[in-house]
């Protein structure tokens, strides 16, 4: 009789957990999965970043068709917002995007244990009413939204939301508030906006998207106001009541001083995330969180208990899919023996609004500050998307290419971008960068034009102080 029931068992069915899951069967361990959502694919897939982007493009289908886009292109349409069947695609793509994941662990010999994991000791764990062991287990819980003091979440009434109740709103509001000028808040915001919902964007910080290069953020809120998102910056939200199908927010700036109200048909909810320990028992393995709620662990993913791993969004680092993915095929690699690596400098970010808002590396003030706060130490070169052939025949002007290196060196220490495809581009850069590439390096590879890309190249040509088209 075998000591464990598996060698491996992976606590959660999300980017990181399926992918760990299907990696450590891939290396020959047996392998299971605990999950208590009725489908696969975790956060990611069934409420984040798969629904999200099926409704942020086909919201720009309906904007680019009702705001004179089109019409400027010689098409002339009169777009008719049926949302039902906007959500009906959204649910389509998420059923056959979960249904895969299970295809694939079937594929892959992985055992779903369909239930709430909970530890029992370091290699067993209850899933529902049965009681696994594994040798090793992967905690890879992922996240949920932060709640907001003061302001009570209820999707069930659609008018006070999280990222969640956002995907399932019956009808455009007239009024929507969004709580947080970070990546979901804009994200889902501008998907409402376009489909005719006046948007309020309230941020604590004084520029939208915090961590992202100040040049980004500056930009940023000039785009969204252009957009005709009305910007609240440097203000907080202090309570919120809800009356019939109104709610109303108390505000006051964020340095303090008066307050003030401000009504909507419907609120969104999005300062953040916060990783899923609760309910884990985690205490009967002697393992706590820090302040922040999450599990520490090594460069290999072990927490200070044998046995026990833990990945995404619950460990310290950015709450990503692609992060989360990454840890999880590295940390299965790292169960078997084998040497899995993650290189959490070069871990790009992306937010999927138009046009679209894509980093990698670091910002210019952390490129200065690593410097010894030395300004000469870094060079910057930017260039403008307006200069760009295949963004100017696409009539798609807006943003820039920044790429900052080491003056002495040359070496690239981020790449900044903001492009109706810079999502895609910032590949090009992680890529680079991953291999220690230099500005030099870029501008003399040679880019197939007319392409979006070539403003990374001219970018890295200003670095250089050649640049051909500005």
């Amino acid at each position: 009789m075998a000591e464990y029931d598996y060698d491996v068992l992976v606590i959660g069915a999300g980017p990181g957990g399926y992918v760990a899951a299907i990696r450590a069967a891939q290396l020959g361990l047996k392998t299971a999965c605990a999950e208590s959502r009725e489908t696969l694919g975790g956060t990611c897939l069934n409420v984040g970043c798969i629904p999200s982007k099926a409704m942020l493009h086909a919201s720009e289908y309906f904007d680019a068709a009702s705001n004179g886009t089109m019409a400027e292109m010689g098409i002339e349409v009169s777009p008719k917002l049926n949302l039902d069947a906007m959500h009906a695609q959204r649910r389509d793509a998420v059923k056959g995007l979960t249904g895969g994941i299970e295809f694939l662990f079937k594929k892959n010999k992985v055992d779903w244990k369909k239930g709430h994991a909970t530890f029992q000791d370091a290699h067993t764990v209850k899933v529902g009413d049965e009681t696994v062991t594994a040798k090793d287990i992967i905690i890879a819980t992922g996240s949920s939204v932060t709640p907001l003091p003061g302001v009570e979440v209820d999707n069930d009434k659609q008018i006070v939301v999280d990222s969640t109740g956002a995907l399932e709103l019956k009808s455009v509001p007239k009024k929507m508030v969004v709580i947080g000028g970070g990546v979901i808040g804009l994200e889902l915001g501008s998907v409402w906006r376009r489909l005719g919902a006046e948007v309020i964007v309230v941020e604590y910080l004084d520029k939208l998207l915090p961590g992202m290069d100040d040049d980004v953020r500056k930009e940023a809120g000039k785009i969204f106001k252009k957009q005709g998102m009305e910007l609240r910056l440097s203000t907080k939200v202090t309570g919120c009541t809800v009356k019939g199908k109104k709610a109303t927010l108390t505000l006051e700036p964020s340095a303090g001083g008066d307050a003030e109200t401000l009504e909507a048909d419907c609120v969104l909810v999005s300062i953040g995330r916060k990783p899923n320990t609760d309910g884990l028992g985690l205490d009967a393995i002697g393992i706590e969180t820090n302040k922040r709620g999450q599990i520490e662990v090594d460069h290999d993913f072990r927490t200070k208990v044998d046995g026990v791993w833990a990945i995404g969004d619950v460990v310290p680092g950015p709450m990503l899919a692609h992060k989360a993915e990454d840890e999880g095929i590295a940390c299965a690699e790292n169960v078997a023996g084998q040497t899995g690596i993650v290189n959490h400098d070069l871990i790009p970010g992306v937010v999927y609004t138009w046009p679209e808002f894509a980093g990698v590396g670091l910002t210019q003030d952390e490129a200065i500050e690593k410097m010894g706060g030395d300004k000469k130490a870094i060079k910057v070169g930017k260039f403008p998307m307006m200069a760009n052939s295949r963004a100017k025949t696409n009539h798609e002007p807006e943003g820039f290419v920044k790429v900052i290196a080491e003056a002495e060196t040359d070496r690239v220490l981020g790449v900044w971008a903001i492009a109706s495809v810079a999502g895609t581009m910032i590949a090009q850069a992680t890529q680079a960068m991953e291999f220690g590439a230099t500005s030099e390096d870029i501008a003399y590879t040679c880019h197939a034009h007319p392409t979006h890309s070539e403003a990374i190249k001219e970018a890295a040509m200003g670095v250089q102080g050649k640049p051909i088209h500005i």
